[in-house]
């Protein structure tokens, strides 16, 4: 008897898009072990083994190009412009691969974070596609204008063909999507309590003296580490390999750990805006210090919704790469609004997931 597969494609762009995508993945396989899970991206294997513990197909395909930077803060829109043209130009050629694929692996369901060429491979392929996103490539391409206008109208009609869209919080209105559930953050949970990383680790600062320096998968070329040493009894902690020795900079190695495991020993997390760090540091009730980011329509969303939702701190790139850190000595603005968002975005759109193989795969055990 064959088992049901799920065919996950995930933008290759940055880390967040497939941390919030195997996060979900890693949830379904929790529930329902029988399903194969295939991880179509680019993005790194360890990286999705270190949210999936349970075995998967990675296939790495890329069908979108989300935005080419040189850093976490710095975009090429002619190089991405370019890209764009050249996967408009060959998409007939990429489906027909993919739904070749699909077809001999006998998948049922396409779940997509959020490569807009995922819909027309289902379609192609006659099966389902459904999305989860906070925010459609339409809407990043069409606020820079110009011949960026022409791709944007070219994903939005994509869209439309979208079978169902799990829309996440700190969103954009995604009006090209006609069937929207709106879910709860995603992200994944700590797999260490606190005490036990602060034992093997060594960290013995309080949390309010303990920070988290995470830019996402592509950093920052120029994190001005010497600051740090205006915070002698502080505890820095980064995942950039390439960042200093410093006596009060813990650099974490290897694969085993994610920012996620260590939120919960820090009173901060200091990032640049992006969905995964914001909703994983959300769900923790962490406090977030954010730079901002000029160009990228989805920043201002993502500011939008850790003030109104976490205590926080918007810093200006100026103030975080020439200032003294003065900030970190303020405490946090409380968030604008009362009520918190819901947390529950992974385990309802996993849940949904295995009910569909089990209302409609035939060789899914009842």
């Amino acid at each position: 008897m064959s088992r049901p597969v799920l065919y996950i494609a995930i933008t290759s762009h940055g880390f967040g898009h497939a941390v919030r995508a195997s996060s979900v993945a890693a949830e379904i396989q929790k529930l329902c072990p029988e399903i194969l899970l295939i991880l179509v991206t680019t993005a790194p294997r360890w990286l999705l083994e270190s949210y999936i513990s349970g075995e998967f197909i990675h296939r790495p395909r890329s069908f979108d190009v989300g935005v080419i930077q040189a850093d976490s803060l710095s975009m090429d829109k002619a190089a991405t412009l370019e890209k764009l043209k050249t996967i408009r130009a060959s998409q007939n050629s990429i489906i027909a691969s993919e739904v070749n694929f699909i077809r001999t692996n006998r998948v049922g369901l396409i779940l997509a974070d959020i490569p807009p060429l995922a819909v027309k491979i289902a379609k192609a392929a006659g099966i389902p596609c459904w999305m989860l996103s906070n925010f459609g490539w339409d809407f990043i391409y069409r606020d820079w204008g110009g011949e960026f206008i022409e791709i944007a109208d070219w994903i939005s009609e994509i869209y439309s063909g979208c079978d169902r869209l799990f829309r996440l919080p700190l969103n954009e209105p995604m009006t090209a999507f006609p069937n929207i559930t709106d879910v709860g953050l995603t992200g994944g949970s700590p797999r260490y309590h606190p005490d036990q990383l602060r034992q093997k680790l060594g960290i013995n600062t309080p949390p309010e003296k303990t920070v988290l320096l995470t830019f996402g998968g592509l950093s920052l070329q120029e994190i001005p580490y010497h600051t740090l040493s205006h915070f002698p009894d502080w505890q820095f902690i980064t995942f950039d390999r390439l960042a200093p020795n410093l006596p009060n900079l813990l650099k974490i190695a290897g694969h085993d750990y994610r920012p996620v495991d260590f939120m919960p020993l820090c009173g901060r997390v200091m990032s640049k805006p992006g969905y995964s760090t914001f909703a994983e540091a959300l769900r923790l009730d962490i406090p977030i210090i954010s730079l901002t980011r000029e160009g990228f329509a989805e920043s201002p969303l993502l500011l939008e919704g850790i003030q109104n939702y976490a205590y926080h701190q918007i810093v200006t790139p100026t103030a975080f790469f020439q200032g003294d850190w003065e900030f970190l000595h303020q405490s946090p603005q409380p968030p604008r609004r009362s009520q918190s968002l819901a947390k529950n975005g992974t385990e309802a759109i996993a849940k949904t997931v295995v009910s569909y193989f089990q209302t409609h795969s035939r060789s899914f055990p009842q």
